[in-house]
């Protein structure tokens, strides 16, 4: 009789739960996006050079307008955080329907992980991808078109990039849910809201010069307030040119932060229980 105990006998298997399991997921997920994102070269060029045509329009319409030197700094501002924008749009909001569609979201639902931590790691990983492509896109506008920055607080500039950072992925996570059980629809959803968003969010202009209440309606997207704050902190004419105060604006993405997890939370909960209960992964109304 052999006494040698195998690798796989259960007294020996180590078995993830809880917040080791969570850990453990939202790694896995994450580490394909950033090392996916560095064998296709070709993206990096598309995704720096396509954002930088549209900040180039800008600028020479601005500058051919003789509008303020400010209004260039906020063009490549809002132009790097572009790309934060689309990619929670196609590869947070749109991915479980991507999923569906692939054969793998049956796999996550049967998972002992949870979906969040599943679309948590996908936003870490996106994250961590889009910032190189924002950060090419910062440093290439500001040494093209001479942008100069002031800093008026490096702690403040980072808390609301962090809150807009989690506001923001929280939102796609949230919006998943939504674009799933909408199914075919969520192609139209993520084109139809792509062009809006840079409107109401004023990425390319100063939010105020919309009017308070449409300001306010738009400040539902997190970049909105994200991007008042940060250009209120960063350009010396920003603080006469924002919407809201910078403290007052953290104290709202703080807000957003937490009711889109906990709306993120919710909603994929439900789709979990709506795929066990009726052996389907999307909700059909008759």
């Amino acid at each position: 009789m052999n006494d040698t105990a195998s690798p796989f006998d259960p007294v020996h298997a180590k078995k993830a739960s809880g917040l080791l399991l969570s850990f453990k997921t939202v790694i896995a997920r994450a580490y394909p996006r950033v090392i996916g994102a560095q064998r296709e070269k070709s993206w990096m060029f598309f995704d720096v050079f396509l954002p930088m045509l549209a900040v180039s329009a800008y600028v020479f319409v601005y500058r051919a307008i003789n509008a303020p030197e400010e209004y260039i700094g906020f063009v490549v501002v809002g132009g790097a955080m572009t790309a934060f924008w689309l990619n929670v749009l196609w590869s947070m909001s749109s991915q479980l329907y991507w999923e569906k569609e692939q054969g793998n979201l049956a796999l996550y639902i049967m998972a002992p992980n949870s979906m969040m931590s599943i679309l948590l790691g996908m936003a870490l990983g996106g994250m961590l991808m889009t910032a190189t492509r924002a950060a090419a896109i910062l440093i290439l506008g500001s040494l093209l078109f001479n942008v100069e920055y002031q800093v008026v607080s490096f702690w403040q500039l980072f808390a609301v990039f962090l809150l807009t950072m989690v506001a923001l992925y929280g939102m796609g996570m949230m919006s998943a849910s939504l674009f799933l059980m909408l199914s075919r629809e969520a192609w139209h959803l993520a084109n139809l809201a792509q062009e809006p968003i840079y409107l109401v969010s004023g990425f390319y202009f100063p939010i105020s010069s919309f009017s308070f209440w449409v300001a306010a309606a738009a400040s539902i997207v997190p970049l909105t307030l994200g991007l008042d704050a940060m250009r209120q902190l960063v350009f010396a004419s920003g603080a006469a040119l924002g919407f809201l105060t910078v403290q007052l604006e953290i104290i709202l993405l703080v807000g957003l932060s937490v009711v889109f997890l906990i709306g993120a939370r919710y909603l994929l909960s439900h789709l979990e229980k709506l795929a066990i209960r009726e052996g389907r992964l999307t909700e059909s109304r008759r």
